[in-house]
């Protein structure tokens, strides 16, 4: 009698936390294709995404140019194979690696990739944990920086004139 009541309550579990781990998945970078004419769209769509204002913009320079020597890699493949079933195990465990890479890269330097950490507020020791983009801190970072280099050019001018 039990066993009746908890079956399909297991089962609507598992099929839950599955599909929870799929949408976790399809938020991740994927740069994956199995033709030569979907990998040309992804590597396009990639690059436009490292630039300015993408969601990849974040890449750094020596990033980038691994990223596009690993597209450029992985395109070559595709043109001497057309697909990845024409492809021998040599060239499919390079395809796979060069993706593993650029993928890995762009995870880490994902704009909308989220950042958790553990803050004490002020007037406060309790510990609160606030969660930003990475685009965010970036933001952040950067407006930050400015304002430093804004009051070292201030001090410099004042400390010139007397």
């Amino acid at each position: 009698m039990k066993l009746k009541f908890w079956s399909p309550l297991m089962a609507a579990t598992v099929i839950l936390l599955h599909v929870a781990s799929v949408q976790a998945k399809e938020a991740k970078p994927d740069v994956k294709a199995n033709t030569k004419d979907q990998f040309a769209a992804v590597a396009d769509h990639v690059r436009q995404q490292m630039g300015p204002g993408g969601r990849f913009e974040f890449v750094d320079k020596t990033e980038h140019e691994k990223v596009d020597g690993d597209l450029a890699n992985m395109q070559s493949l595709y043109d001497k194979f057309g697909t990845v079933d024409a492809m021998d195990q040599a060239s499919k465990v390079e395809l796979y690696n060069n993706q593993s890479e650029v993928n890995a890269i762009l995870t880490r330097r994902d704009a909308d990739r989220e950042i958790c950490e553990q803050v004490k507020p002020m007037g406060s020791n309790i510990p609160k944990t606030v969660c930003r983009t990475n685009r965010q801190v970036q933001q952040d970072n950067d407006a930050a920086h400015r304002y430093m280099q804004d009051i070292q050019q201030v001090q410099t001018q004042k400390g010139g004139r007397g």
